[in-house]
């Protein structure tokens, strides 16, 4: 009789912390009576008395009773949150039986508790999990506590789940951060049908970009099947069904360059032009264009540029040659090469082509004999370049920075007040600094030729000839004011050694 009676009191108390810990023993008692649904939160914490003068203490227990009260209006949110998944529970259906013989407990980290009358059947059908905790003394009721939960309405969503029979469908409309919740508690409990509708969900639905940073960090965290790599397609491919990046960024940069619409053309311009700027996150390893590809499009884009300048000198003074369409061909060329020489100075790969700009000989013989309005766009990449080396984006040497004047400097001078009127997108300042401060790197006998030969342009020229004032400035100072000559150290260092005894 004894022996009965103990057998009738075992307690089946399953404490299962987060993660579903396996090993926690499970004991039997027979069933009693229980409520269906209970939710029970925490008794509030108790307020301090009131004071006539606040002391610290009060304060600072002024400020937990707020924190309390914040964290009660939480708890009542989430209350509601649960009750709504349980209104149409399916275990509450009749169908199921009068009572469950499961009682499955789900307690929060704040001690938010929810007990649910649940069916050891479905349990154990659905999750293997259940299925070994519960697969013995099938007669009697169990008793199941999950504690410590991040969040309890995933947990109960979890179970409500078990009971319906079109996954897909409940699923329908839920957000992607709920259904990796429920997909995480799924793989926890080993609730396949769970896990393979969260995943097709997740590999239909459309995500935002902080939407798939989750999933793709959730799935690589889980240990799940072969459903995850259809997931991740969309964010993952094979290196042999995928193009190269390099063929990929040459197809694209090339198919701007040859566009047909102008308003697409600059659209995807300042479109490609962000995204290559774009850095990968936690400092990983990104797919980058090349700079054989950059140089690529350069000599291409030089080459339109020569054929262009050759054909203008030709038929310049031909009167059945639209002189529009002139225009329009040259300042279109040296568009698409400004974009390149921007996106090689971005990726501190622009030295080479300063030094290939300065040896464009022919090009600066072809610029002189067509007329200012028609080649003024192509002075905008000299200057370009003068502005990145005064920033001190292009470190190229001495003999490159004088080479480069020396072939592009007067054009420079020819088009800028055409550059100033004609384009929106020029700064005159920024131009005359940055001239300004390449002609200052150079020696100062190559210094005095240039700012000589600008003072008497800019005294006929005015505003239609660059203000480099400062260079001229800083070049006067130079020579005549703080004239630096350079002395040899004659000092010798003396170094004595000395034997110590050991």
């Amino acid at each position: 009789m004894a022996a009965d009676n103990i057998l009738k009191s075992r307690q089946v108390s399953t404490m299962i912390k987060q993660g579903f810990i396996s090993d926690p023993t499970i004991t039997f008692s027979p069933s009693r009576p229980h409520s269906r649904v209970s939710l029970s939160p925490p008794p509030p914490p108790a307020s301090a008395s009131p004071s006539k003068s606040p002391t610290l203490f009060e304060m600072m227990s002024e400020e937990q009773n707020r924190e309390s009260r914040h964290s009660d209006a939480a708890r009542r949110r989430l209350q509601d949150q649960v009750s709504k998944v349980l209104a149409d529970a399916p275990f509450l259906d009749p169908a199921w039986g009068e009572f469950g013989d499961v009682k499955l407990t789900v307690v929060s980290r704040d001690g938010f508790k929810v007990s649910m009358d649940v069916h050891r059947r479905v349990l154990v059908e659905q999750s293997r999990f259940f299925a070994e905790k519960l697969r013995r003394d099938g007669a009697v009721s169990h008793s199941v506590e999950i504690s410590d939960c991040d969040d309890v309405e995933i947990y109960v969503e979890t179970v409500v789940l078990m009971y319906c029979d079109d996954l897909r469908k409940r699923l329908m409309g839920e957000e992607v951060s709920k259904v990796l919740g429920l997909l995480k508690v799924s793989a926890a409990i080993m609730f396949n049908a769970g896990i393979i509708s969260c995943l097709e969900y997740l590999e239909v639905v459309p995500w935002s970009e902080d939407e798939e940073e989750k999933v793709v960090s959730h799935l690589g965290q889980l240990q799940l099947h072969d459903s995850v790599a259809e997931v991740l397609q969309r964010v993952s491919a094979e290196p042999s069904t995928s193009m190269r990046p390099d063929d990929i960024f040459l197809r694209l940069l090339t198919g701007v360059l040859q566009a047909k619409d102008d308003k697409a053309r600059r659209e995807m311009k300042t479109l490609i032009s962000r995204l290559l700027r774009d850095e990968a996150p936690d400092n990983r390893d990104r797919h980058d264009v090349s700079k054989d590809t950059l140089y690529h499009l350069c000599h291409r884009c030089l080459s339109s540029l020569v054929l262009c300048l050759s054909e203008a000198t030709t038929s310049v003074d031909d009167s059945r040659r639209d002189r529009g369409a002139i225009m329009s061909e040259i300042a279109r060329e040296a568009d698409n090469m400004q974009w390149i020489v921007n996106i090689l100075i971005d990726k501190k790969m622009g030295e080479d082509f300063v030094k290939i700009w300065a040896d464009q000989k022919e090009l600066a013989v072809l610029h002189s004999k067509i007329p200012t309005m028609y080649r003024h766009e192509i002075s905008k990449i000299t200057a370009q370049l003068c502005i990145a080396i005064g920033r001190g984006h292009l470190l190229v040497p001495r003999d490159t920075r004088f080479s480069l004047l020396s072939t592009w400097l007067e054009a420079l001078y020819e088009d800028f007040g055409w550059m100033r009127r004609a384009c929106r997108s020029v700064d005159k300042k920024l131009v005359e600094d940055g001239l300004s401060h390449t002609i200052l790197t150079l020696p100062l006998p190559q210094q005095q030729a240039i700012l000589l030969n600008w003072f008497d342009r800019f005294l006929n020229k005015g505003d239609d000839c660059p203000n480099i004032q400062r260079a001229f400035e800083v070049w006067w100072r130079r020579a005549f004011i703080r004239q630096y000559v350079s002395e040899q150290d004659n000092s010798q260092l003396q170094i004595t050694v000395c034997d110590y005894p050991n």
